[in-house]
């Protein structure tokens, strides 16, 4: 059965994305812990981070940072966090969290709930910074 995130690459899924390209996609997380967290994936369906080969992993966190950049740019933060947890969708998968302290990080906090029209106006506005 093709993960959540399968379907969000094959267009099963909405999503708002950020960024994409042949082998990744970057896509707003609709329960954010911060506005701007955005969610990176590879397109092939890999269960677990490290098992992705080392050309493909390079790559993947190359196009993270550029996603990462484009956040910084639009949301007013110290730093982008970065998690990497893999339990909650047999995905690869990085978070990208715009954060002012390590709490910022905290996935036991409670999600934020912003509009779509809000996830849009973001989503947009990190896409069109990066490079």
């Amino acid at each position: 059965m093709a993960s959540i995130f399968s379907r969000i690459v094959s267009g099963e899924i909405p999503s708002y994305k950020v960024a994409e390209n042949d082998d990744f996609l970057a896509f707003l997380d609709i329960n954010p812990l911060a506005e701007g967290h955005t969610l990176v994936i590879p397109k092939k369906e890999i269960d677990y981070i490290f098992d992705m080969d080392d050309a493909l992993y390079g790559e993947f966190f190359v196009f993270a940072k550029k996603v990462a950049k484009a956040i910084k740019t639009v949301v007013p933060c110290t730093k982008v966090g970065i998690a990497v947890i893999g339990l909650e969708v047999a995905h690869a998968h990085i978070h990208l969290v715009p954060i002012n302290s390590v709490y910022d990080i905290d996935f036991s906090k409670p999600k934020l709930k912003l509009s779509p029209e809000k996830l849009n106006m973001v989503a947009a506005s990190i896409a069109a910074e990066v490079k």
